[in-house]
């Protein structure tokens, strides 16, 4: 979690990943949960929104979760199957590491890119 904001009575969560990484619940308003790794027992109604500046950049709306605050992380549950293939680098964005969690085992699959990997193709 980046931020949480309020605006005009509406909670804002902007999560370090958005449509650039997830394009799905932009696109077509799938769902994927959102689970704070915290203890708070409070739940509150979000939306839980990306770093880009477009009102397009959100992973869900008006979602009940529990209270999150700045440092907190989350996990976006079920991914995989699109996630990396419809990616990509707008703004700039590098595209995130992939991880995969099986039952108890937990291995990254892809490396987070890097700017050099961003540029690499570029001839001018």
């Amino acid at each position: 979690v980046l931020r949480v904001k309020e605006r005009k009575g509406k909670i804002f969560v902007i999560l370090d990943a958005g449509m650039n990484d997830l394009i799905r619940p932009a696109l077509y308003s799938a769902y994927h949960e959102i689970i704070p790794l915290n203890d708070e027992t409070e739940e509150c109604t979000v939306d839980v929104v990306g770093p880009l500046c477009e009102d397009g950049d959100f992973l869900a709306r008006d979602r009940k979760m529990r209270k999150v605050k700045t440092g907190d992380l989350v996990i976006v549950e079920n991914v995989g199957a699109y996630g990396f293939s419809m990616s990509s680098n707008y703004n700039a964005r590098l595209r995130a590491a992939e991880v995969l969690i099986n039952g108890g085992d937990i291995r990254l699959i892809r490396k987070r890119e890097t700017f050099e990997d961003l540029i690499k193709n570029q001839i001018i």
